[in-house]
C-alpha cells in the first residue's frame, strides 16, 4: 500500500460529554506522531469550521495543554448541530469542503460525534469518493446516550452513567432526612433510548436507588405512573423516580410535548421540563411534598466524576481512528467490543461501516426492562457496572480542576 501523505482535520459535533476531548486528544496526539500526517488541524465548531476555513494548527499548541484535554469536559474545539444536505439535492457545502481540503492538502478527516455526526461523516466520505479526491474518513464515536449502532457502548456513556448513579445515591440520602415523606422525580437525558436513565438503577446495588424507572423503550401511561408512585409512597413513605426526558405515550407523542419550544439543526425536539410536569401531577394526586429534579447539562459535563475506564477507552477510540486511516482504512467508525480476559472486563476496538451506523439507533433491549415497564433488570446492571470504573487523575490547582487552555491559532 502506498503511503498517503497530507494534513488531517479533527472536528467535534453534537452534544458535548465529559470525555469527548479525550477522544480528540487520541486523534491529535497520534496524528502529531504520525509520519504520514503532515499537519494536524482542529475545526472550529465542527463542520462549520471546515466550511468557514476556521482551522486551528494543533501542532502549535503546548503539549501539556493538549494532554489536559483528557480531563477537560465539553468540546474544546467547539461543536455545532449543522445538517449538510444530500449531495444529490444540494452539493454547495460539499464543493466548499473539497475546496478547503485541497487548500490545506487534507487527506484525513476525523469527525467526533454521535448519530448525526456519523451521517455527516458518511456523506463527506461518499462525496470525496464520487469526485475522485483521495481522503480517508473515519468516525470517532461520542454520545452519552449510548445509542450508536453496532458498538457495545459509546465513549461518554460510562462517565455520564457514573454521574447519574452517584447523584441518585446522594439525592436518596437527602430525600429521607425529614420526618415527613417526599416524592422525587429525577429527569435524565435520553430522547429515544433509555441507557442513561437506566444507569440510575446502579445506585440500587448499594441500597440507595430509585423505586421506579421509566424509559422511552416502553409506552408511558400517566394513570399507571400515578398508581405506581402512590403505591410506593404509601408503602415506604417516600418514593424516588427516574424518568427519561423522551418518555412518550402510546401514540408517540412526548409526555413533555407541552414544553417543547424548538428543534435543533437536525429537527430533533429540544426536550425538557418533564420533571416539573410529573412533579406537579403527583403533588395534585397525592398531596405529598414532591420535588422535580432536572440534571440537564450536569450529567454530560461532570468531569470530576468521570470514569477512568471511559477516559482511557475514549482516547483509545481516537488513537485507533488515526492508526487505521494511516493503514489505508476509510469510510468506517471505530466501535467497541467487550470481552472477558482473566475473569475481568476488557475492551478492544473494531471497525463499523459508516453507512450502517449513520442515523441508526441502538435501544435498551426490552428483555432488560421489567414486565411492568417501570424498572430494569440485572443484565443491564452487569452490562453497565464495568463501564463506570476508576477515578480520573484530574489535575487541580487550589483544589479546583485545571482544564486545558488552547491557543487556537488559525492555520494559514
Amino acid at each position: 500500500m502506498k503511503e498517503l501523505k497530507g494534513a488531517c482535520i479533527i472536528g467535534q459535533s453534537g452534544g458535548p460529554t465529559s470525555v469527548i476531548n479525550a477522544s480528540a486528544y487520541g486523534v491529535i496526539d497520534t496524528a502529531l506522531k504520525s509520519g504520514a500526517i503532515t499537519q494536524v488541524l482542529g475545526a472550529e465548531h465542527g463542520i462549520k469550521g471546515v466550511l468557514n476555513d476556521r482551522l486551528f494548527d494543533m501542532g502549535l499548541e503546548d503539549p501539556e495543554e493538549l494532554r489536559l484535554m483528557k480531563y477537560t469536559p465539553s468540546s474544546a474545539l467547539g461543536s455545532c448541530r449543522y445538517k449538510i444536505a444530500d449531495p444529490e439535492k444540494d452539493d454547495t457545502d460539499y464543493k466548499r469542503i473539497l475546496e478547503v481540503f485541497k487548500k490545506h492538502n487534507v487527506r484525513y478527516f476525523f469527525y467526533n460525534g454521535g448519530n448525526d455526526s456519523m451521517d455527516t461523516c458518511n456523506k463527506i466520505s461518499k462525496y470525496m469518493q464520487s469526485v475522485g479526491y483521495e481522503c480517508r474518513v473515519m468516525g470517532v464515536p461520542k454520545t452519552i446516550d449510548n445509542d450508536l449502532y453496532g458498538t457495545d457502548h459509546c465513549p461518554g456513556y460510562g462517565s455520564a452513567a457514573k454521574y447519574i448513579a452517584t447523584s441518585m445515591m446522594e439525592v436518596y440520602q437527602d430525600a429521607r432526612v425529614y420526618d415527613t415523606g417526599m416524592i422525587v422525580v429525577m429527569e435524565i437525558m435520553g430522547r429515544h433510548a433509555g441507557w442513561l436513565t437506566a444507569a440510575a438503577a446502579l445506585a440500587n446495588e448499594y441500597g440507595a436507588g430509585p423505586d421506579l424507572i421509566y424509559l422511552p423503550e416502553t409506552d408511558f401511561d400517566m394513570a399507571q405512573f400515578i398508581a405506581d408512585a402512590k403505591k410506593v409512597y404509601e408503602e415506604k413513605g417516600n418514593c424516588i423516580i427516574a424518568v427519561s426526558e423522551g418518555v412518550h405515550y402510546a401514540d408517540g407523542s412526548f409526555v413533555s410535548e407541552a414544553k417543547v419550544a424548538a428543534t435543533d439543526g437536525f429537527g430533533h425536539a429540544q426536550l425538557g421540563g418533564l420533571a416539573s410536569i410529573l412533579a406537579q401531577t403527583l403533588k395534585k394526586e397525592t398531596g405529598a411534598k414532591v420535588r422535580g429534579i432536572e440534571l440537564n447539562l450536569l450529567q454530560r459535563c461532570g468531569a470530576h466524576l468521570a470514569s477512568h475506564t471511559d477516559i482511557e477507552e475514549s482516547y483509545m477510540a481516537g488513537k485507533a481512528a488515526v492508526e487505521n486511516a494511516v493503514n489505508g482504512i476509510t469510510d468506517k467508525m471505530i466501535g467497541f467490543e467487550r470481552s472477558v480476559v482473566d475473569g475481568k472486563y476488557a475492551c478492544r476496538t473494531k471497525l463499523l461501516p459508516l453507512t450502517e451506523v449513520a442515523n441508526a439507533e441502538k435501544k435498551l433491549p426490552r428483555e432488560w426492562i421489567n414486565e411492568a415497564g417501570n424498572g430494569v433488570l440485572q443484565p443491564f446492571v452487569e452490562y453497565a457496572l464495568p463501564l463506570i470504573q476508576g477515578e480520573p487523575d484530574l489535575p487541580k490547582v487550589d483544589s479546583l480542576p485545571r482544564f486545558c487552555h488552547l491557543k487556537k491559532i488559525i492555520a494559514k
